[in-house]
């Protein structure tokens, strides 16, 4: 038991030890630090370029009797030279490095007591006050000199002054003991008080080093966190001028390389001229869906903006939330099926019964062979309109059908040549009608099968049907890659009358349509089957006339993220 109490006792750490150790460590890291050191010796040595120009230049530019030097005025300029020339060849020493610290440190404290005593005894003594400059380089030298040399230091210069005294007061009968002794003691209390300074100075530079680190550390660690956060984010100064943004912005706003100092309008107009109507309208949402023309003309996003002051201005520095707005579609994509299955079921079950029951008694009725050319133009207007209601009704079972997708990675130059090949045989559409543009064999995108294949049909569909109106049927498919992020995209072209913008954000909405006879789920139906696969059904002016719908596909650099979530 007592050998266990002395183990107990000998692995206790107490709160003052552990502060010690800390202590001690940093000291001991203040000690291997060099760089404290050199700046003390590299300023010193400044120090003693400048005295020793300044005394050089006071002695030749004085008049008699000179302030300095009178006594011996060769003796004097030749040790103030000399003095200059060890400082100069010194500089290059200290910045090169050439021994170590204590060492150069050693030699600069010997030639700076050898030189000021020199200097003192030409110019008279201790009366000339020269002696006070080996108070300056004694105590700044044991800032940096290891324990016992400060003291070592300060006695050679005590005895150098001393000694100074002693061999004016026998040449010349002329000392000043009392002053000599005083300042001896003054450059002993330099060395002596200059060292727990020192110590002091070293501790606070570790410690102020390791607060740097550790700042560093945390900057670089936020500049992570935000560059790979999953939430794109965008930080504007109140000129709109972009002071932050992470790679997820980056890609969604079409940017191809850093955008930290740029304009916002320079990244994003959409962008900018919306932020600018937040400032200026306090009732303006916060929080808006809007298109974004980038340079792949490929993003829906929805921005939500938050000032960054205290008290909410909304002409400062603002912080910008952007989602695409595919991915939101997405998550509430479960939601909206079953929803629409709920609804399917009842229109089933509620309103195809008796359609099917009108439409097959207008048949029977028109079977007649009684019946006036009038009546048979009804029956007539109630067969379409029967054959037009079943047909919006079997649109709205699709779409709740579509429970999930089963997206994989489709080569989309074969695909492309398979589909173009049935459609034509289908439509029996003339030579040149349909024309598939060269589609790079490396190119894949991930999308259900079933589902590219209905919304490719229905797109072609309806630029057929367009086209047609023009006098003529010109439909062009399209596959490449964005500019901007390289996602993969598949467009159909048409050379008809094109849409106009107050149509353009009208016709993917359910039951929008201009052409007598359509349902309006066409459109409806194919965005959402994209946006269930996360990709984009886009609208396009098509430059010279006509109207271009794009698909842009899941971005490549998350597929593997996307297919282990799938």
């Amino acid at each position: 038991m007592a050998k266990a109490s002395m183990n107990r006792a000998n692995t206790d750490v107490s709160p003052h030890k552990t502060f010690r150790g800390s202590r001690d460590a940093l000291l001991a890291r203040a000690v291997e630090e060099p760089e404290l050191t050199w700046r003390v010796l590299l300023t010193l040595n400044v120090f003693r370029l400048m005295l020793a120009a300044m005394l050089l230049t006071v002695f030749f530019a004085g008049g008699e009797p000179r302030a300095f030097g009178d006594r011996f005025p060769a003796l004097f300029s030749a040790s103030a030279a000399a003095y200059l020339v060890f400082a100069g060849v010194f500089a290059v020493a200290l910045k090169q490095r050439w021994s170590d610290a204590p060492t150069q440190t050693t030699i600069l404290m010997t030639a700076d007591i050898c030189a000021v005593t020199a200097l003192m005894y030409t110019s008279g003594g201790v009366a000339s006050g020269l002696g006070g400059l080996l108070a300056v380089f004694v105590g700044a030298g044991s800032l940096v000199l290891p324990v016992r040399l400060p003291a070592i230091m300060a006695a050679a210069a005590t005895f150098a002054i001393l000694g100074s005294e002693l061999f004016t007061g026998v040449t010349d009968g002329i000392s000043n003991y009392p002053a000599a002794g005083l300042l001896c003691a003054i450059i002993f209390a330099m060395a002596l008080a200059a060292r727990p300074l020192a110590r002091r100075i070293q501790v606070s530079e570790a410690l102020a080093q390791q607060r740097g680190v550790d700042l560093k550390n945390l900057s670089e660690l936020n500049e992570y966190i935000v560059q790979h956060l999953r939430e794109s984010i965008v930080v504007v100064d109140a000129d709109n001028s972009v002071r932050l943004s992470n790679a997820s912005a980056g890609r969604l706003l079409g940017a191809g390389g850093a955008v930290a100092g740029v304009q916002l309008h320079k990244v994003s107009a959409p962008l900018n001229s919306y932020v600018n109507r937040w400032r200026t309208d306090p009732g303006l949402s916060s929080h808006e869906e809007m298109t974004l023309v980038t340079s792949g003309n490929s993003a829906r996003i929805t921005a939500h903006v938050a000032p960054l002051a205290k008290d909410d201005n909304r002409r400062g520095p603002a912080l910008i939330f952007l989602e695409d707005a595919s991915l939101m579609n997405a998550r509430v994509q479960q939601s909206k099926l079953a929803s629409l299955g709920r609804l399917s079921a009842s229109i089933a079950h509620e309103i195809r019964n008796p359609v099917g029951a009108m439409s097959h008694a207008a048949q029977l009725l028109g079977e007649s062979e009684a019946l006036p050319v009038d009546d048979r133009r009804l029956i007539e207007i109630i067969l379409s309109h029967s054959s037009r209601v079943s047909h919006i009704i079997d649109n709205v079972l699709q779409l709740s059908r579509r429970e999930s997708s089963q997206p994989e990675r489709l080569p989309l130059k074969p695909w492309v040549e398979d589909f173009a090949q049935e459609f034509i045989r289908t439509l029996e559409l003339q030579e040149g009608e349909l024309q598939t543009a060269d589609v790079d064999g490396q190119l894949e995108v991930r999308m259900d099968r079933s589902h590219l294949r209905q919304v490719m049909w229905n797109l072609c569909d309806n630029a057929v049907k367009y086209a047609s109106e023009t006098g003529g049927i010109l439909v062009e498919v399209r596959a490449g890659r964005l500019d901007g992020d390289g996602r993969p995209f598949l467009e159909v072209c048409d050379h008809g009358n094109g849409v106009d913008p107050a149509t353009a954000e009208k016709i993917f909405e359910p039951f929008f349509t201009e052409r007598s006879g359509g349902t309006g789920l066409g459109l409806y139906i194919s965005r959402e089957l994209c946006e269930l696969n996360r990709a984009a059904l886009m609208y396009l002016d098509r430059p010279g006339g006509g109207s271009i719908f794009r698909i842009v596909f899941a971005d490549p650099h998350r597929w593997n993220k996307q297919e282990r979530s799938d």
